[in-house]
């Protein structure tokens, strides 16, 4: 399984709208990537701990799937419909990362 990470640095002066993310952009996002996914979890950035109050990230959003290439395969057709919304919901240049996963309970 993999996992595709995609982090909104929480810039100075950047902007994110929380409520359009979830209500339709994951929505979206979702409907066009289908069976891929195997399941999505969204992180909203609420502190730092000790490092102070502004969380590094606004969100992170997580996809499980089975393999980069069945990500990537879903996610072709989409990709530039899928990044122009992103205008909608913030003015940051989001982070992607794939990651193997290893452990999970």
């Amino acid at each position: 399984m993999i996992r595709v990470t995609i982090l909104y640095p929480n810039e100075q002066g950047a902007w994110f709208d929380l409520g359009y993310y979830l209500d339709s952009h994951i929505p979206l996002a979702l409907d066009r990537l289908g069976s891929a996914v195997k399941g999505v979890w969204v992180d909203h950035g609420i502190g730092a701990g000790s490092q102070g109050p502004r969380p590094p990230f606004f969100a992170m959003c997580h996809f499980l799937a089975d393999s980069s290439e069945a990500y990537e395969k879903a996610l072709d057709p989409h990709r530039e419909e899928l990044a122009q919304d992103i205008g909608n919901y913030t003015n940051v240049k989001p982070l992607i990362q794939f990651s193997e996963v290893r452990l999970s309970r």
